[in-house]
């Protein structure tokens, strides 16, 4: 997310960027009305993908490390479903972690679209 919103506060167009140089605006003026949501979209991008890393990072720890209560989590199911075989149970905990992922994805996407569906090209609907 760092990389991502680092890469859109310095993809400002540099036109706009002499424009507010030239009506002298201060830095704090720059950063809140030009560079912020300039970067706006690269930082939602970010979220995406950090939303689905995140599930992968906590499964894998808790496959490492241990459960983190008795008998709970999807990576604890997955763990015992394979060395008990119950097969079935095993690939219904990861539809589960599957569909988890979908959702998080699925959400962070409809926020993105929402907070930029007014004035970004990259989610405003064509006309034709």
């Amino acid at each position: 997310m760092v990389s991502n919103t680092t890469l859109g506060l310095n993809s400002v167009d540099r036109n706009l960027l002499n424009l507010f140089q030239l009506y002298k605006a201060s830095r704090w003026q720059t950063l809140l009305y030009l560079r912020l949501p300039s970067a706006m979209p690269y930082f939602l991008g970010g979220l995406k993908i950090s939303g689905g890393l995140a599930l992968i990072g906590a499964v894998v720890a808790e496959f490492v490390a241990g459960t983190g209560g008795a008998k709970s989590g999807i990576a604890y199911r997955i763990l015992i479903s394979s060395y008990n075989l119950q097969i079935p149970r095993m690939f219904a905990a990861l539809f589960l972690t599957t569909g988890l992922g979908v959702l998080i994805f699925v959400s962070l996407s409809a926020l993105s679209d929402f907070i930029l569906s007014k004035w970004h090209e990259s989610a405003v609907k064509q006309e034709n």
